[in-house]
């Protein structure tokens, strides 16, 4: 009884650590160009991800209805401003419609470009399987770091920090 029991906890420990792996997959990779894409912002307005070139980007793949991308926008909020005038930007792109992106950054006091997502520039990145998905990208437009999931504001001010 035991054996069967160990044997089914090796499989399933097994099973998580391989889906862990397939979920860290991007298509695009530490170290590479980062694709531009261009996409309408809240206002419709169409914003390039080359707009901001020259610039220390936080580039974010979120939704509104996702607890932990809603836990990180109070600190991309304060980031941008303590650095957006110091050659940072953070880049919300909405991984759903525009009136529910729109609502919610109005409501979450969002200053900094909120975008919405047409599929082709999540699948450029990603695909994006898990949200929060996060693209750190220096002002050399190349990807620095890659975070699925939500992470501290620490972690990303020590990001900016690194690449100002």
């Amino acid at each position: 009884m035991k054996r069967v029991v160990f044997g089914k906890c090796v499989v399933l420990i097994s099973m998580v650590f391989l889906l862990g792996a397939c979920a860290q997959t991007n298509a695009v990779e530490i170290g590479e160009n980062a694709p531009n894409f261009t996409l309408p912002d809240l206002k419709g307005k169409q914003v390039s991800l080359s707009d901001f070139k020259g610039k220390v980007i936080i580039l974010n793949f979120f939704a509104s209805w996702c607890p932990p991308c809603r836990q990180e926008v109070p600190d991309f909020t304060e980031l941008q401003k303590t650095y957006g005038d110091k050659g940072f930007s953070a880049i919300g792109v909405a991984l759903e419609s525009l009136k529910d992106a729109s609502a919610f950054a109005d409501k979450a006091g969002i200053n900094y470009p909120v975008l919405i997502d047409d599929n082709k520039a999540s699948n450029t990145y990603g695909p994006i399987r898990a949200i929060p998905a996060t693209f750190i990208i220096g002002k050399d437009f190349k990807v620095a770091k890659i975070y699925i999931g939500a992470r501290s504001k620490e972690v990303f001010e020590k990001d900016i920090k690194e690449l100002l």
